[in-house]
């Protein structure tokens, strides 16, 4: 899936909270709402092509404007960055062993039941 830049993650953000397919033009106003910045809808436009020829977001073409909704959660995103980096280390074990080690007690707890197969 790779990773986003600043614009294309807050971009991929918004489609991600939103609970409907968003516009250019939603993803705008809610850029700007957040972020407190003008930005061109043109703009938008091409990070959200940009982003669905990298497979992040899907348009909806039969209508005018498009619409974009995310091909996959922000969940799947973040497993599959995990997924890459572990698979670029040359020590799994010590990635892993470092990661759980850094972990709360409460992400410890769910991975102890994720693991058994408990969830």
């Amino acid at each position: 899936m790779g990773t986003l830049g600043e614009l294309e993650r807050a971009v991929m953000d918004a489609v991600w909270d939103a609970d409907m397919p968003l516009t250019a033009y939603d993803v705008k106003d809610r850029l700007e709402l957040e972020q407190g910045r003008a930005l061109a809808a043109t703009t938008l436009l091409t990070v959200l092509s940009r982003l669905e020829k990298k497979g992040f977001v899907a348009s909806d073409r039969s209508v005018r404007p498009h619409r974009y909704t995310p091909v996959a959660s922000r969940a799947d995103h973040v497993a599959e960055l995990m997924h890459e980096v572990l698979g670029e280390s040359a020590d799994r074990m010590a990635v892993l062993e470092r990661f759980v080690g850094g972990v709360s007690e409460e992400d410890a707890a769910v991975l102890r039941k994720l693991l058994r197969g408990a969830v």
